[in-house]
């Protein structure tokens, strides 16, 4: 199993395995063959060395957003999925315009839509945000589906829930990216209470544990 996250030299990044430890993924041979052999079909491929080339491009100069555009364009897509969350509607609309502007035909599908009731999952009144299970539940794979009978030829994820963004992504035919996940608390910004995890956070995310 590996641990990545746990190795302090990094060494593959360099290009030279120095001192790997023992559950390193670089040095399972049959793994990186599988791999390589799967980024040499020709989407994969295409994929990967425009990923690359907006890294190159956009290293420290360009956002999310702009390299998401030159990841596009270079990708020869036209028509864009977007699947967004209702409480960013705004955010959606307006990357909807920039990406209108910049030439891409957009198909957008919310969260909401199908207006079913969360009682249909089974959750009781007090299991919702304001009480009463006929509120309307997400719906990521009506969402997953209205983007794949479009037959988009990429798709963007903005600000989908934990759980509704899985839904979703074993749906979609075609590929997708994230432009933003939902954080309602740091204004989406999940990676705020990282940075924090030894500061103003430790006591949220290292709780006293009940041994």
């Amino acid at each position: 199993m590996s641990h990545c996250a746990n190795c302090a030299p990094h060494s593959c990044a360099g290009g030279v395995l120095e001192h790997p430890p023992v559950d390193c993924p670089s040095c399972a041979a049959p793994l990186q063959e599988q791999a390589m052999s799967l980024l040499a079909e020709e989407e994969n491929q295409r994929l990967a060395r425009t990923a690359a080339q907006v890294e190159a491009e956009g290293y420290g100069r360009l956002t999310r957003v702009e390299e998401t555009i030159l990841f596009l364009k270079k990708m020869g897509c036209h028509k864009i999925g977007l699947a967004f969350c209702t409480g960013l509607w705004r955010e959606a609309h307006e990357l909807t315009k920039i990406l209108e502007y910049h030439g891409f035909e957009v198909c957008s599908a919310i969260c909401k839509n199908g207006c079913h009731p969360k009682r249909d999952l089974g959750l009781s009144d007090q299991e919702t945000v304001r009480g009463c299970a006929d509120e309307v539940m997400c719906n990521p794979i009506a969402q997953a589906l209205v983007l794949n009978e479009a037959r988009t030829d990429f798709n963007l994820l903005l600000g989908l829930c934990v759980g509704h963004d899985t839904l979703i992504l074993k749906y979609l035919e075609g590929p997708a990216s994230v432009l933003a996940v939902k954080d309602r608390v740091t204004g989406h910004n999940p990676l705020a209470p990282i940075y924090q995890a030894q500061g103003y956070y430790r006591k949220k995310l290292y709780p006293p544990r009940e041994d």
